[in-house]
């Protein structure tokens, strides 16, 4: 994968830069374009950044122009403990003046993870019709994952859609997730990694020799865009 990464001492540095970096492609998109789109990871390691963005770098963008996406949820409700939307309204959502008109989580009330997976791939598609996200912010599992992207998952061939269910090796197992053809139409990319448990799968992940059924990430690689890799020094 032809990429750029950049390596820092502790997750707060790592944070920090992505913070400025997500900063500066929100200003250009909303100079360019007039808005800005931009893709959130879950897990913990984009929590910090979140924080960063909710204070530091309120005022640096404005929000009013940006519409927020997801890229993966758990298969529960908005509010529970282990929800991808409950973090980022925590970390970042309650803290900004984004228009609630411009926040478009995975509709964890539909009747099923498919059903969910078919409405949010509407959605997606009536906003970015031709273009892709400005930015998607991504992770990556020590078992070489990205977003709800598993080894060997039958969403790793999804051809079409730009969301659909899927099935994670650890509870809770039902999700909704993003699929590579909508990820690869990113202007930009950021993998977001901290760990030395995730050493391997990043070794994996950037050789130009990985088996992407084993190691998803692998699969990243934006059309017209770019992929930097923000991470955590690994020896």
């Amino acid at each position: 994968m032809a990429s750029n990464i950049r390596q820092f001492a502790s997750l707060a540095d790592l944070s920090h830069a992505a913070a400025a970096a997500v900063v500066d492609i929100a200003k250009d998109a909303i100079h360019q374009r007039g808005r800005c789109a931009i893709v959130l990871s879950g897990g913990t390691t984009p929590k910090t950044l979140y924080r960063l963005l909710a204070t530091a770098h309120r005022s640096d963008v404005n929000w009013a122009r940006v519409h927020l996406f997801w890229g993966d949820e758990r298969w529960v409700t908005a509010d529970d403990p282990q929800s991808n939307f409950r973090m980022a309204r925590e970390a970042l959502l309650d803290h900004i003046h984004c228009p609630r008109e411009h926040i478009h989580p995975i509709p964890v009330d539909a009747v099923s993870p498919d059903i969910a997976a078919r409405q949010y791939s509407l959605t997606l598609h009536a906003f970015f019709r031709d273009v892709g996200p400005d930015l998607v912010l991504l992770g990556m599992g020590s078992d070489g994952h990205t977003a709800s992207l598993f080894p060997r998952s039958a969403a790793l061939a999804e051809p079409r859609r730009w969301a659909v269910a899927s099935l994670a090796p650890v509870e809770p197992r039902e999700r909704v997730t993003v699929t590579l053809p909508f990820i690869n139409r990113a202007l930009h990319v950021f993998l977001l990694v901290a760990g030395r448990d995730k050493q391997s799968a990043f070794q994996q992940a950037t050789s130009d020799h990985a088996d992407p059924h084993r190691c998803p990430t692998a699969m990243v690689q934006p059309t017209n865009g770019t992929v930097t890799w923000f991470v955590t020094a690994m020896p």
